[in-house]
């Protein structure tokens, strides 16, 4: 696959993401709790589906000769299911906002966690990023008054488990399928017992929402797909530019299409946040120059 082609899957995906906000809108009079029950059983279904489209072969053996491989993707499963809700919760309870400053500052908080959990050194440009991010949620927190709890839930649940996926040595949709799936019991059961639940009435059968509901699944998918087709072919600088797509048309909705207050201390957030972020690409782009110069040399 050409870097082109691969470059437009990437920001599909990312499109699709930082779009998604008008597709949980959609169905907003759903409570959140339910829209993440049927993202998690629909996400199930599709993955079983493409595994035996794809048909990866014994891709359950890494699980059964290490179990504890698969005790790992159900806390992962667990974690992300609780970045769903309350991303889900956040975008329809009028905090938009927080969720495109969340996924803002999630690659820094990845390097964090990478300095401290893998020893990873940092180097110059990565140590004033994490400064800048950090003095922009001080902001929050001394002017504003208020942690931005929403923001630093999201954007560390969504690093823990990107750490994780990493270390454990699992293919991202048979990983995905366990982490769905161990989820699906948990579901099933919240249902039975919320007997006056939207979702098991009639009326919700009968009208346009239940094949919306449906939709949660290819649009949880689709783009994870699309983005690791792409990351296969592209340089991991260019994935980490793309990214900031996804937020900046969350921030964007927000502001122009939902009607969401941007404050002046907010604004001020934000600034010290992107800065910080033309930092972190600023550094991506001269490591990987340095490794291409590196390379012809050999």
């Amino acid at each position: 696959m050409s870097k082109l082609n691969a470059c437009l899957l990437a920001m599909l995906a990312y499109f699709i993401w930082g779009l998604s906000p008008l597709y949980f809108k959609s169905i907003q009079s759903l409570p959140a709790s339910e829209i993440i029950i049927h993202r998690i059983i629909w996400s199930a279904v599709g993955c079983m589906i493409l595994l035996a489209f794809i048909k990866q072969k014994q891709w359950w053996k890494p699980l059964l000769e290490k179990p504890k491989y698969l005790l790992i993707l159900i806390c992962t499963g667990v974690m992300l299911s609780g970045n769903w809700l309350l991303y889900v919760w956040a975008i329809n309870s009028g905090y938009m906002l927080e969720t495109s400053l969340g996924y803002y500052i999630n690659p820094l908080l990845s390097v964090f966690l990478g300095m401290v959990v893998l020893k990873e050194r940092l180097r110059l440009f990565q140590w004033i990023a994490i400064g800048l991010a950090l003095i922009g949620v001080m902001i929050q927190i001394i002017l504003l008054g208020k942690l931005p709890w929403i923001s630093l839930l999201l954007g560390l649940s969504f690093a823990i488990y990107g750490l994780v996926r990493k270390i454990v040595p699992i293919k991202v949709l048979p990983g995905m399928c366990v982490e769905t799936w161990v989820l699906v019991p948990i579901a099933l059961c919240w249902l039975w017992l919320h007997p006056s639940a939207v979702t098991l009435q009639s009326e919700f059968w009968h009208s346009n929402l239940w094949w919306l509901a449906i939709f949660a699944g290819p649009l949880t998918l689709i783009p994870l797909i699309l983005f690791n087709i792409a990351a296969k072919n592209l340089p991991y600088s260019t994935i980490g530019f793309l990214q900031y797509i996804s937020p900046t048309l969350v921030f964007l909705l927000a502001v122009f299409y939902f009607g969401e207050a941007l404050n002046f201390y907010t604004m001020l957030t934000f600034g010290f946040i992107w800065v910080a972020l033309v930092f972190f690409s600023l550094d991506s782009y001269i490591m990987r120059k340095r490794y291409s110069f590196l390379m012809k040399d050999k």
